[in-house]
């Protein structure tokens, strides 16, 4: 019986393992993180609500959107998946010390306002960002943020009123909804796409490739976002 099996076996394996799974149905696909928490489905469903009216007056003109968020990069590297092949020895560098922070605010027709720091990004941080912005507006202006503390901190909210009084305005995500924010298409994409491995050999390589990077978000890197779903 042993020796029937055997050959079954062999006959009829799948060259591959991703050949195997394809089989099953199953896709090469990041794994993406996911809050343990669970949005309140009131809550997130009246969010969802208000946030299709904003993109539906963005996509008429009648304001602007953006999508604002924190991330980093590191010289431990950004390594989400990848193929190594016989004879090649795929790595990114890892080094730890370095440390860039990056903020953002970004559109879905691609328009950004950003900065990067080595120091925290904290409520003051924000604060100063927002209102360098609140001074440039051509037109009404949302910007849509989660519920860090960083963003609901009394700090920021002090300012609102003023930043209201010049046609910027601040729309907080449902808790638990980070998939909501566009923003986080952008530091995936750059840290898994437009930065190369040698890119995170040296700090100031790195520092200077994110900062190209981001100067050159809405020119020569774009991102086509999928259509905003209410559903």
């Amino acid at each position: 019986m042993g020796k029937p099996a055997g050959r079954w076996y062999a006959r009829r394996r799948p060259r591959c393992l991703p050949g195997f799974f394809k089989s099953l149905g199953g896709r090469y696909k990041r794994i993406r993180r996911r809050t343990a928490a669970r949005a309140d489905p009131v809550r997130y469903a009246h969010g969802v609500a208000q946030l299709s009216q904003l993109e539906a007056l963005a996509e008429a003109g009648e304001l602007t959107l953006f999508y604002g968020d924190e991330s980093h990069v590191c010289q431990q590297g950004y390594v989400p998946y990848g193929w190594q092949f016989p004879g090649e020895d795929v790595f990114v560098p890892a080094q730890k010390g370095f440390r860039l922070n990056c903020w953002g605010l970004f559109s879905r027709d691609n328009r950004a306002h950003w900065a990067t720091t080595s120091q925290n990004i904290n409520a003051a941080f924000v604060r100063d960002r927002l209102e360098e912005l609140s001074l440039q507006l051509a037109g009404p202006t949302v910007i849509v943020l989660d519920n860090a503390s960083i963003h609901t901190a009394n700090l920021i909210q002090q300012c609102r009123h003023r930043w209201a009084q010049r046609d910027l305005h601040l729309f907080f995500l449902p808790p638990y909804s980070p998939h909501l924010n566009i923003a986080e298409t952008v530091w995936r994409q750059l840290k898994g796409g437009w930065l190369q491995p040698a890119d995170y050999a040296q700090a100031d390589q790195l520092a200077y490739a994110t900062n190209r990077c981001l100067a050159n978000f809405g020119k020569a890197l774009t991102i086509k976002f999928s259509p905003f779903k209410s559903n």
